[in-house]
């Protein structure tokens, strides 16, 4: 049944498919944000009374959110945020009433004190929409301003609890991330090797071109990665994962690293390439490898504890290339060649310290 629905998803179109891949990722958050809003609705009614509690589910969707980083920093911001907004529409609109300059000065003053209290950007939004309210649909003052605090504050609690409770798969969001940077990269690196050996500009060109759009996915793997320890922090279900989470998300900075050399390595191919200068089969022998150690790093990423290929293993791969990395060839080189080799041996550094290496044992493998 897998395998039918992946050939389906991939018989659409691109910009098809793009979006069914992304609904298919947000399932889940969605999930979450459904059963936290409803959850917080039925708290707010039957267990506290209130009478129309919109906050409660308002402040549980926005607390979880699709993404899975800084929810505790949502949740105090929108709770701080409703309850300053309240306060000040409560006690301004009792007092000077309802109408257009009256929004003015409480939609001013609501931003301006949340603005004082905590440089966090929900926290003003939260603060004026919620004076609004007041100042528009809500009677000012009693117990109600009361109320809806206590309703924001209800909401954010159990967005808090529902995501700890039925949390996303921490550790599979970032190590897919990861994975696919790096099968990009496997894939950019055969066409740049492709492209030095034909001396096709076009072609390597177009692995170049390959390499600079990853940066979405970088900062999304990036995102992941941070939200992973949180959920890690905040759920029971994952406690035992936050080791693993913490050797993932030091996985982020070389893998952006290694993308950044990958781009130097293909500018200055590409102007080889364009200039009529060759590459010596050593070295695009030695980038053809470093390519297969790519696909070695994403089969790493995506493994389950306990399988293959491990970090050992893609070290192996990675130390047998930089025995063959040597700065003796290109001795007698060109500058442009000689530049080459020099980004070779640190993006191969870089890819050792994807496997867990410190930098300072990677650099030593190369000398």
């Amino acid at each position: 049944m897998t395998d039918w629905l992946r050939r389906r998803l991939n018989s659409l179109p691109p910009p098809v498919r793009r979006r069914v891949r992304r609904l298919w990722l947000s399932l889940v958050p969605i999930t979450q944000c459904a059963l936290a809003a409803g959850l917080a609705w039925w708290i707010a009614v039957h267990v506290f009374g209130h009478p129309q509690p919109f906050f409660a589910p308002i402040a549980a969707a926005i607390s979880l959110g699709l993404s899975l980083t800084k929810r505790w920093r949502r949740s105090v911001e929108l709770v701080a945020g409703v309850t300053i907004g309240i306060l000040i529409g409560d006690l301004i609109i009792s007092w000077i009433g309802s109408g257009t300059w009256q929004i003015i000065v409480v939609v001013a003053l609501a931003m301006a004190v949340a603005v004082f209290l905590d440089n966090g950007p929900l926290i003003p939004m939260q603060a004026a929409s919620s004076a609004v309210l007041v100042a528009t649909l809500l009677p000012p003052g009693g117990i109600g301003g009361f109320h809806r605090a206590i309703d924001a504050l209800i909401g954010g609690v159990v967005g808090l609890a529902v995501g700890a409770l039925f949390p996303v798969n921490p550790a599979h969001r970032a190590r897919r991330d990861a994975a696919g940077v790096l099968a990009t990269l496997r894939d950019a690196a055969r066409t740049l090797v492709t492209g030095a050996r034909e001396m096709d500009y076009e072609t390597v060109d177009a692995a170049l071109e390959s390499a600079r759009g990853t940066q979405e996915a970088i900062n999304t793997m990036r995102a992941d990665m941070r939200g992973g320890q949180e959920v890690s922090t905040i759920s029971p279900l994952y406690w035992n994962t936050r080791e693993r989470l913490q050797r993932i998300a030091a996985t982020a900075d070389p893998i952006d690293n290694a993308v950044r050399n990958f781009r130097v390595i293909a500018r200055r191919v590409r102007g080889m390439t364009h200039r009529g200068e060759h590459l010596r089969p050593e070295m695009i022998e030695i980038m053809a490898e470093l390519g297969e150690a790519f696909e070695v790093l994403r089969a790493m990423m995506i493994a389950n504890p306990g399988e293959e290929p491990d970090q050992a293993d893609a070290a192996r791969v990675l130390r047998t290339i930089a025995r063959k990395a040597k700065a003796e060839l290109v001795a007698d080189s060109s500058l442009s060649e000689t530049a080459v080799m020099a980004e070779l041996r640190s993006l191969v550094i870089d890819m050792l310290m994807i496997t867990g290496l410190s930098r300072s044992s990677a650099v030593a493998t190369l000398r």
